[in-house]
């Protein structure tokens, strides 16, 4: 048993050691001294503050809704500014169902659920970022059809979330590119 625990242990570092040594830096906050290994918990959150400036337009239906509610969540946690700089626009593209694992009767057993939206940003009219984001999910088709339509709510809750995530972190990273590029300049 100690054995193992020891073993474990020393995987975990050996982990550590090589995730530190690829140049791993996280997107969203960055240290503002470079070069220390000590860096007194300082850190830059200028990409915090531009997504904050970031509105979320409304979408149409109910997934629309469950989409713009995880952006706004994620993007602007302290609240919708009032004077937003950029605008995000999302629009449902297309939503594909397909039957899986029939019955003899010709029936359903499960359901897999395609979610695509097409995306883009504005500043001031101009158009910044671009973009469409996918998400498959599946749910069982039960005997039950209470049982069905929640398991159905939850596949596009979760599909919302996917969406919501995959967008937030494509804007994280285009707000990244844009100060690396003004730190440049």
């Amino acid at each position: 048993m100690k054995s193992y625990f020891r073993l474990d242990c020393f995987a975990l570092l050996v982990m550590t050691v090589f995730i530190s040594a690829c140049g791993f830096k996280p997107l969203y906050v960055e240290k503002k001294t470079e070069g220390k290994w000590y860096f007194g918990n300082e850190f830059d959150i200028s990409i915090n503050s531009e997504m904050e400036k970031v509105k979320v337009e409304p979408i149409s239906d109910k997934f629309g809704q469950e989409l713009r509610n995880g952006l706004v969540d994620i993007l602007t946690p302290k609240g919708i500014p009032d004077f937003p700089v950029y605008r995000l626009h999302i629009n449902l593209a297309e939503e594909n169902v397909q039957r899986q694992a029939l019955r003899k009767d010709i029936t359903a057993t499960r359901e897999r659920v395609m979610y695509r939206v097409n995306y883009y940003m504005t500043s001031g009219g101009e158009e910044l970022l671009r973009g469409d984001s996918i998400a498959y999910t599946s749910y069982d088709v039960m005997a039950n059809p209470y049982s069905t339509t929640m398991a159905q709510k939850k596949s596009e809750a979760d599909a919302a979330k996917i969406i919501a995530n995959d967008i937030s972190l494509r804007v994280g990273a285009y707000f990244h590119a844009k100060l690396a590029k003004d730190e440049d300049n």
